[in-house]
């Protein structure tokens, strides 16, 4: 957490050396969600300068809390503004458009984009769960019934039930701790 207190330091004094290495560093991440969504180089520098404007505010008024490295908030903003961009486009577009097949293949977009994040977000905190919630889960998930399941765990089936339920449970906290969930909830 030192790194972040620096960086959040830096950011709200204007730093030039902690700005240009916190870009060099995170430039690639945003880069590679953009493009892979619809967006240009140009794009990559609008959304990364806007979402530096926007952490400066936070960060500068004193009311934001954070309880993730600020690279993965930043990370959240810059997603959320592209998305925002990706919506006003669609809508230009679909003001401007006669045929609605055309509106359909924007809504599958955006759906699309929003499917990729939220698949995101389940992996992430998937990941994190012990080896054997996640074994658990994945069994469960894969349709096997709670028997099937007890038999493969070696555990009784009422405890496979209950280990389940807390698994199910731990994994949805985690997830909506997360403030991607938020924007995501925003959204659809």
């Amino acid at each position: 957490m030192d790194q972040d207190q620096v960086l959040i330091a830096g950011i709200i004094d204007g730093d030039q050396r902690i700005l240009t290495r916190f870009y060099k560093e995170n430039v690639r991440y945003i880069q590679g969600f953009i493009l892979r969504n619809y967006g240009n180089p140009e794009d990559v520098e609008d959304v990364f300068q806007d979402a530096l404007v926007v952490l400066y505010q936070k960060l500068k008024s004193g009311l934001l809390q954070l309880k993730v490295p600020v690279r993965t908030y930043f990370y959240g903003i810059c997603k959320n503004l592209w998305r925002n961009r990706l919506r006003k486009r669609e809508r230009f577009i679909v003001e401007e458009r006669e045929n609605e097949a055309e509106e359909d293949t924007n809504d599958s977009i955006t759906k699309s984009i929003e499917n990729q994040e939220r698949e995101h977000l389940y992996r992430k905190h998937f990941q994190k769960l012990s080896t054997d919630n996640r074994q658990l889960l994945d069994l469960f998930f894969e349709g096997r019934s709670t028997k099937e399941i007890s038999k493969i765990t070696g555990y009784t089936e009422g405890y496979t039930r209950k280990k389940k339920f807390d698994a199910k449970r731990q994994l949805l906290k985690m997830i909506e701790q997360d403030p991607l969930y938020a924007e995501l909830r925003a959204v659809g």
